[in-house]
């Protein structure tokens, strides 16, 4: 895998008002050398698309065609969290005044060793100091 990328950088490739030339860089990366996600990558971006719907800013069926967009994508997304992780994640969560939810990006690149892919400004200052590099 080249990169973790987390839902704030695939819903620069959806949704309009989001989308981002550096995204899209990523994204043709993606194609040609694959990443990785935690988990609960596909539901953070489900979710934010259907509330992307329910606030007019995308349509139903943008919603859908994005979801078959995404399922089409080479991303390996990674197991769900093990129990023995939760302490790991929940102290990157603490000392970064992350979510567990994003610690989980930033703990899958720590155990790969690889850069991580994100838009998230608490999760682009904390990868630095956890020794994660960042992209764009």
């Amino acid at each position: 895998m080249s990169f973790v990328v987390d839902a704030s950088i695939a819903l620069a490739w959806f949704l309009p008002d989001e989308a981002s030339s550096s995204a899209h860089l990523l994204l043709d990366r993606i194609v040609l050398e694959s990443a990785c996600a935690p988990a609960i990558w596909p539901l953070e971006i489900t979710n934010a698309l259907l509330v992307a719907e329910q606030r007019k800013r995308i349509s139903g069926a943008e919603r859908a065609s994005f979801l078959d967009l995404l399922a089409a994508l080479p991303v390996s997304v990674d197991q769900p969290a093990a129990l023995v992780d939760l302490p790991a994640i929940s102290t990157i969560a603490r000392e970064h005044a992350l979510s567990a939810y994003d610690a989980c990006y930033l703990h899958l690149a720590q155990s790969r060793r690889i850069p991580l892919a994100t838009f998230d400004p608490p999760l682009r200052a904390a990868a630095p100091r956890s020794g994660v590099t960042t992209l764009p």
